[in-house]
């Protein structure tokens, strides 16, 4: 399995603005599908995209990707912020000259890639 790596930087983006809105993976599916099919490209599954939109919300908050945004910062108990670690899978996907080289790397892990430990193993490599 290799993961929609777009998708994923468009959840990584909507988690770092400022606000105090909701985090909403399924609206962000929809407007990455959206997207995708503005650029020439099929449109994907929608149910589909959201579920697996869902999903992603959870492998980055439990993985260390993303954490609850501070009340002081516009959190409401269901908005992030990034970690440290959250930037740095942001820097690696959109990461100009080296993305293709990045999303490679990842993909090559599978599954693991998101693994904390595998994941720092590849960011510290990079």
């Amino acid at each position: 399995m290799t993961y929609d790596w777009d998708l994923m930087l468009r959840l990584l983006r909507e988690a770092q603005k400022p606000g105090n809105e909701s985090f909403a993976p399924r609206q962000y599916a929809d407007e990455h599908a959206l997207a995708t099919e503005e650029a020439g490209q099929p449109m994907p599954n929608l149910d589909s995209l959201k579920a697996e939109a869902q999903n992603y919300e959870s492998l980055l908050y439990e993985g260390g990707y993303m954490e609850t945004r501070p009340e002081e910062q516009g959190g409401n108990g269901e908005n992030f912020v990034l970690t440290d670690r959250g930037v740095r899978l942001m820097e690696m996907l959109e990461g100009g000259a080296g993305r293709t080289e990045n999303r490679r790397r990842l993909d090559e892990k599978g599954e693991a890639a998101l693994v904390p430990e595998v994941f720092d193993s590849l960011a510290a490599a990079g």
